[in-house]
């Protein structure tokens, strides 16, 4: 038998033993239940999605079916959460909704008026002068109030009492001036008036409003009644300022 030095066959039993581990390793799957570093990028189409074990949707992100990016969250009984984005196609695509678990809106952007919130609309709180009731034919401040304007569009709407053979003239009005203005003439009766109109300021300014109104012909008294003010979202297009 011919002579072998030792170390040459601890080197061949190390070498074994490697060649073992290197083919046992080639044969594990790493975990892939963890990202210790770096970034997970998806960045030309896909999802990454989170769902129960009865296929619910909790976590969504990446490009939708209709070619927008979006993100989603939602419940465990299928019933959207928060979104960010919508279908490319519509004209509400990229907003900003918090939804209720009945499936209804109650936060969210304005689809038509960038930079204006949505929802919710923010009531405007009105309050009546001694002025209310007038016979003077000078103009008279009859309503005042205040907000931080936070929606697109404007609505008020408020009647006007005139007695018979009286008319009288009323007139809505912002910081920048009168919205609109009307003549009230129902004969020992009251007019009724409703305005929506696109706002004339930016988002979180300080606006204040007036209802002023005065005896155009007759001899009144007329009165004035505030029957809400507030602002809202705008429909369409037409309506965003």
């Amino acid at each position: 038998m011919p002579f072998v030095p030792q170390d040459v066959l601890d080197r061949l039993a190390a070498l074994e033993r490697e060649v073992r581990q290197l083919r046992g390793r080639a044969q594990m799957r790493p975990a892939l239940n963890q990202v210790l570093a770096g970034d997970v990028v998806i960045g030309e189409g896909g999802q990454l999605i989170a769902q129960t074990p009865g296929g619910q949707r909790t976590f969504i992100v990446g490009q939708t079916p209709q070619g927008d990016w979006g993100v989603g969250l939602g419940r465990e009984s299928g019933t959207a959460a928060l979104t960010v984005g919508d279908d490319v196609n519509s004209a509400d695509a990229q907003m900003i909704r918090m939804w209720s678990r009945d499936g209804e809106v109650i936060v969210m952007d304005d689809a038509y008026a960038d930079g204006f919130l949505g929802r919710p609309s923010m009531p405007i709180p009105m309050q009546s002068t001694a002025g209310q009731q007038t016979a003077n034919t000078n103009t008279t401040t009859a309503w005042t109030g205040a907000t931080r304007l936070m929606n697109s569009v404007l609505y008020a709407s408020f009647e006007t009492y005139t007695p018979a053979g009286t008319t009288a003239d009323v007139q809505f009005e912002d910081s920048d001036g009168v919205i609109e203005s009307w003549v009230a003439n129902t004969s020992n009766g009251w007019t009724l008036r409703q305005i929506t109109k696109p706002v004339r300021q930016t988002f979180m300014d300080h606006v204040n409003y007036r209802l002023k109104h005065s005896v155009r012909s007759g001899n009144g008294p007329i009165q004035t009644n505030c029957l809400g003010v507030y602002t809202r979202n705008a429909f369409t297009a037409a309506e965003a300022p």
